[in-house]
């Protein structure tokens, strides 16, 4: 095999590749939905029993209606009248806003955490990781490739 033929060979088995830097995103996304409503709603008024009389030179009657009865009658010679209110509770419809809020939230959120190694890696280690195990085994060979080449070229 010519050594150009090998030489391609071995830089096609090497791959280059591009280093990607890990990207932080922090994407939050907030919906807010605002619904107002109205709302007739049933209030009860309690009117107060009030009491009240009143005598006079009269004839006799008795008025009532639903809130208030009154009666009035004659003895002696004079009229006495009275005014009593009923305890009555009576509906008055209300209508009020009532506002409803609701927020939703979207968050994405990518975290990156550094970790702490027991102990540091030695040179051959660190050489091993930037240039790949594969690549430097062929480093290797190509230079012992080359070293062989050359010292059968010295031989008579």
């Amino acid at each position: 095999m010519k050594p150009s033929a090998t030489l391609a060979f071995t830089l096609l088995l090497t791959a280059c590749g591009v280093a990607r830097p890990v990207l932080e995103s922090d994407n939050t996304k907030v919906e807010v939905k605002t619904v107002v409503r109205t709302v007739t709603d049933t209030a009860y008024i309690e009117l107060p029993v009030i009491v009240e009389k009143v005598a006079t030179l009269d004839t006799a009657s008795v008025l009532e209606n639903k809130y208030a009865k009154s009666e009035a009658s004659v003895s002696g010679g004079v009229l006495h009248h009275s005014l009593q209110t009923k305890p009555v509770r009576e509906p008055v419809s209300v209508e009020s806003r009532e506002i409803v809020r609701d927020s939703v939230v979207y968050r994405d959120r990518i975290q990156t955490r550094t970790v702490e190694v027991e102990k540091k890696l030695t040179g051959w280690q660190q050489a091993k990781m930037k240039v790949g195990g594969v690549c430097f085994i062929l480093i290797i060979l190509i230079g012992l490739y080359f070293i062989y080449s050359i010292i059968s070229n010295l031989k008579p």
